[in-house]
């Protein structure tokens, strides 16, 4: 009896201890952040992973969230796209997050996209991409075509006089589908096809003597010319250093960069970039009170003041604001209430506006072209009058042109074909 009296004693403390640890895990509300901290993209996207510990711990000291504490939940894909997939899974299914800040490259967010669909999930996405994509589960915080590339070529058109084009890029995904974009575009301004030269180089490419060369040649034939570049990580310094060797100066033939920022200046010789232009929705340098608050917090949270700021992580500071303040409307982080709820929401940017989330997953973002200074930092030179709206199908492509996102209902639906009144357009 004794004996059995101990076991339904002992058998008690385990429930209570299990109900309790249940309890304990309920008392939080879980981030996943999905970024990988080790390879190639590690010196990009560790960044990003700071960035929203920093802004977790700022929630929190608020009050967190639904009177809940936010706990992070930090993963490493280890910059293997398909590991991006396992890890957005187990944070999901092993973890129990209730949403997810990550991905960088493009191959790594459409890796994880039937995962989100599937297991009906939220994916914050921070970098600018190509568009041709809207996904019910995905927020694209970062800038679609119309919000960087676009611009960037109206400014050194309309501003600079550029008649002849290098469209310049690594090989993959993004640049390709960019410039695809661009030459659409350029073509409707009426350039013609020889006045466009194109590029591919592979990842970390460094030999670019006979490239370069090429670049000179062709603008040497009377007409502005200009490079727009999608060159990606480690290949832009070897590619600026053969420009300054072959004496191609900013004011001759200027490059306009959309992978090129503060954290990849950071460290580097900026001498050979000097007045060369980048294209972003943010700079550090903004003179903004929202902006100078947040490099404090960030500098006073990583402990070091020499560490930049960068789009992405502006990116992010939305996209966390935005997800904050539709769990609070919906009043749940149910990802169906949330998706239903965060349409409209609009909240502060760090360049002295307020940025939205459109019915198609993406934001509403001003555009700043800027000029590389030798400290690594940008000086706008130019600027949207007002805020763009972010477009997930190019008006200029064949089979995209004719497609909208409205994931509002009654339409619910990311290619809408405006011609044939059918959800799943060509274009999908």
């Amino acid at each position: 009896m004794k004996n059995t009296l101990t076991k339904l004693a002992l058998a008690g403390l385990m429930a209570s201890t299990m109900i309790g640890s249940a309890a304990a895990q309920e008392d939080t509300i879980k981030v996943g952040i999905l970024h990988s901290l080790s390879g190639t993209m590690a010196i990009s996207e560790t960044t990003l992973k700071d960035a929203m510990l920093m802004l977790i711990e700022e929630q929190n000291k608020k009050g967190g969230l639904l009177g809940k504490k936010l706990e992070a939940v930090v993963v490493d894909p280890a910059s293997d796209w398909p590991l991006f997939a396992e890890k957005a899974r187990e944070l999901i299914e092993v973890n129990g997050v209730d949403a997810v800040f990550g991905c960088w490259t493009s191959v790594s967010r459409k890796s994880v996209l039937p995962v989100f669909e599937e297991l009906n999930s939220l994916l914050f996405y921070p970098v600018q991409y190509e568009g041709e994509e809207s996904q019910r589960n995905v927020f694209y915080t970062g800038a679609a075509p119309n919000q960087q590339a676009i611009p960037a070529v109206d400014y050194l058109m309309n501003e600079e006089g550029v008649e002849r084009w290098v469209l310049a890029g690594t090989d993959y995904v993004y640049p390709r589908t960019t410039n695809k974009v661009l030459e659409a575009y350029l073509k409707s301004k009426g350039v013609a096809e020889e006045d466009i030269m194109i590029n591919y180089t592979p990842f970390g490419h460094s030999d670019w003597q006979t490239i370069v060369s090429d670049i000179k040649t062709f603008g040497s034939a009377g007409k502005k010319t200009a490079v727009v570049s999608t060159i990606n990580g480690d290949a832009n310094v070897p590619f600026y250093k053969e420009l300054a060797n072959a004496g191609i100066k900013a004011e001759d033939i200027p490059v306009v960069a959309f992978s090129v920022g503060e954290e990849e200046l950071a460290g580097l010789d900026t001498g050979p970039l000097v007045g060369h232009l980048a294209a972003w929705n943010y700079f550090q340098s903004a003179d903004t009170d929202a902006n100078a608050e947040f490099i404090d917090a960030w500098h006073a949270f990583i402990g070091d003041e020499e560490r930049v700021t960068n789009d992405p992580m502006e990116a992010h500071f939305i996209g966390f604001n935005m997800w904050v303040e539709a769990v609070e409307k919906a009043g749940t982080t149910d990802p169906d209430a949330v998706i239903d709820s965060i349409v409209g929401v609009s909240v502060p940017n760090l360049t002295g506006g307020y940025s939205a989330m459109m019915p198609n997953h993406h934001i509403t973002k001003p555009v700043l072209i800027g000029e590389i200074q030798d400290d690594g930092q940008f000086e706008t030179v130019w600027e949207t009058s007002g805020l763009v709206v972010g477009d997930a199908w190019s008006d200029y492509l064949e089979g995209s042109k004719d497609l909208i996102s409205d994931w509002r209902a009654p339409m619910s639906c990311g290619n809408f074909n405006t011609v044939t009144g059918k959800c799943g357009g060509s274009g999908s």
